[in-house]
């Protein structure tokens, strides 16, 4: 069958006599082809999504699960979590923040696996002194309200090498982050402050707890 195209640029046909020719009608052109195109520009769409929607979920959000106990009542066990990645720095990160950060080099006092990723508030910024006295936390000299925490709350060990007229100053870079659960947390008690560049991103909403779903932020 020739095209509209080919009809259009082929000689006229300048035989008086030659018998007349009766056009086939025109039909779908090769549907089975076109059908196959399409599956295969959807199968394309759909393999570029999921490519896509894996790209968005390293980039923009992570899931976490949570392992431990250290930050009942805010997270429990098996609690999962979205962690903000996109847009991430950490020179923004807030005192009150919940954030995932690198399994701290200093780490020799708590069990639990090396390399994994550890889930804690931040407390003390950069520059901030620190100290406690019984269950309280101090902050520059100000008892911190922590409205998050349950009541009671023990702290549990005492912020080391830290009082009222000696408080530890917070390096430059360097965040001081505690558990919600402090009698049991291992935390910057332990192993000192995280720096700001090991901080992977700010958990911003519990999704999943216990066997259903659970959205609120944090």
């Amino acid at each position: 069958m020739t095209s509209a195209a080919d009809r259009e640029s082929g000689p006229a046909d300048t035989t008086r006599d030659a018998p007349p020719t009766s056009a086939a009608p025109a039909g779908p052109a090769k549907p089975r082809a076109h059908r196959g195109r399409a599956a295969a520009e959807w199968i394309t769409v759909l393999v570029v999504a999921v490519l896509v929607a894996a790209g968005l979920r390293t980039l923009v959000f992570q899931p976490f699960s949570i392992p431990s106990t250290s930050m009942v009542p805010a997270l429990d066990v098996g609690d999962r979590i979205l962690v903000q990645k996109a847009f991430f720095n950490w020179h923004d990160v807030r005192a009150g923040d919940i954030v995932v950060f690198k399994h701290p080099a200093a780490d020799t006092n708590c069990s639990g696996p090396e390399n994994t990723d550890l889930v804690k508030r931040v407390i003390a910024l950069p520059g901030q002194t620190i100290y406690s006295s019984g269950n309280s936390v101090y902050v520059d000299g100000r008892k911190l309200a922590e409205s998050y925490l349950p009541t009671p709350d023990p702290l549990g060990l005492a912020i080391p090498g830290a009082s009222a007229t000696s408080p530890y100053r917070v390096p430059a870079g360097d965040f001081y982050v505690l558990g919600d659960n402090r009698q049991i947390s291992c935390d910057s008690r332990y192993w000192g402050p995280v720096k700001g560049s090991t901080i992977i991103g700010k958990a911003d909403l519990l999704w999943w707890r216990g066997d259903h779903p659970d959205f609120h932020g944090l």
